[in-house]
């Protein structure tokens, strides 16, 4: 069987059982067994159910980390075709079998070949979804046990004309935070508002004041930023003023100083209105991922990796950033790296968005992305 057709078995086989994040034994189990298969060494259960393999060539001590990510999402898949999942509830939305397939299939030829001088770490990680798997690699040890001098990633994404791939240096992606804003007020009765104090109005005004951070403290060029609310729950009734409102939402930004300015912007603005009406309330922040920040030499490797692949005129090194976010940002916090989009396709073939329980990762991109991760190797590793 040639390489392309087992890097399709392997995803389409993952794409069929998929497992939600640290929940991947199944998936864990046959990365790592397919792994040592190829000689490589193999280390399992780093950060849960994360793998790490390990092929060495030559005398450098030069090395290099490529990471996939492996887990499913809960989304009831709705396609029919033969490799649809069979775990009702859980489905890869988002193209992480085809991620796992693809360095799947990078480590078996770069293991056959051996083209290059120096130490490839496969990473095979838990829990991206959820902005947690990174993390918890990292905590075990990822960047302390072993000596990795960049790190690298790859997504797929839907949109883009497949096989094309797209990447820039500094911000790629945006953070993505949570607030929750607990407004705690007397209420009443709907007739006699002046006799207890009203978080709905509170709540507005805040709602109203969160909107102005972006516009008005925030750089227009340097500090682009979304900020949404989402959710907005009171306790009351028809003619009952509540006693609390719960106020919820969404931030995003590309640069750790704006993120640090909307974090406290926010509390100012629901300290003052709420200093104001005398009420009180309880604020909390959870950045759950942060920017995903290329640095400029991994930025130009990679470009120039996928430029040696599939020619000048499929490689845009300088794109538009995207508010979408991604754990590996905690990674390029701990060593320096690059992520990079390849296109999943346009139209019918590939363009259904991620996230969605009719997507399904395209199979002809997959020798693409095995493609990219070997001359990435041999270029930066080169003899």
């Amino acid at each position: 069987m040639c390489i392309e057709q087992k890097v399709t078995e392997w995803r389409q086989h993952i794409h069929k059982h998929p497992e939600f994040g640290f929940e991947e034994f199944e998936t864990s189990a046959m990365v790592a067994d397919l792994l040592e298969s190829f000689g490589l060494e193999v280390h399992r259960n780093i950060g849960q159910t994360g793998v790490v393999g390990i092929l060495k060539c030559g005398d450098s001590d030069r090395s290099i980390g490529l990471r996939a990510d492996m887990d499913a999402l809960h989304i009831c898949e709705k396609n029919d075709f033969s490799h649809a999942s069979v775990n009702e509830g859980v489905m890869h939305a988002c193209g992480h079998d085809g991620h796992t397939a693809m360095l799947l299939g990078a480590a078996h030829e770069l293991s056959k070949s051996r083209n290059f001088d120096g130490t490839v770490y496969f990473i095979f990680q838990p829990g991206e979804e959820h902005g947690v798997g990174a993390k918890a690699m990292i905590a075990d040890g990822l960047f302390t046990r072993w000596k990795i001098d960049a790190v690298y990633a790859m997504h797929n994404l839907p949109g883009i004309e497949e096989g094309k791939f797209v990447t820039r240096p500094g911000s790629l992606m945006a953070s993505e935070s949570a607030f929750e804003i607990e407004i705690l007020a007397t209420g009443g009765h709907a007739a006699m508002p002046h006799m207890g104090t009203d978080p709905i109005v509170v709540g507005s005004q805040i709602v109203l004041g969160i909107q102005t951070l972006v516009s008005r403290h925030l750089s227009a060029i340097h500090e682009t930023a979304v900020i949404s609310v989402t959710e907005f729950k009171t306790n009351g009734t028809v003619n009952v003023i509540p006693s609390s409102v719960t106020i919820k939402g969404d931030t995003r930004s590309f640069t750790d100083e704006a993120l640090a300015k909307i974090e406290k912007g926010i509390e100012r603005i629901v300290a003052g209105h709420c200093m104001a009406a005398g009420v009180d309330y309880k604020y909390s922040f959870n950045n759950s991922f942060l920017s995903t920040i290329n640095t400029a030499a991994e930025a130009g490797y990679a470009t120039a990796a996928a430029i040696a692949l599939v020619g000048e005129e499929n490689v845009n090194g300088a794109c538009e950033p995207f508010t979408i976010s991604e754990d590996f940002s905690f990674m390029l916090r701990q060593a320096p790296g690059c992520y990079i989009l390849v296109g999943n396709g346009v139209g019918e073939c590939g363009g259904t968005a991620l996230h969605n329980p009719f997507y399904d990762f395209n199979d002809r991109i997959l020798m693409r992305g095995v493609g990219f991760w070997q001359k990435l190797v041999e270029q930066q590793l080169n003899k």
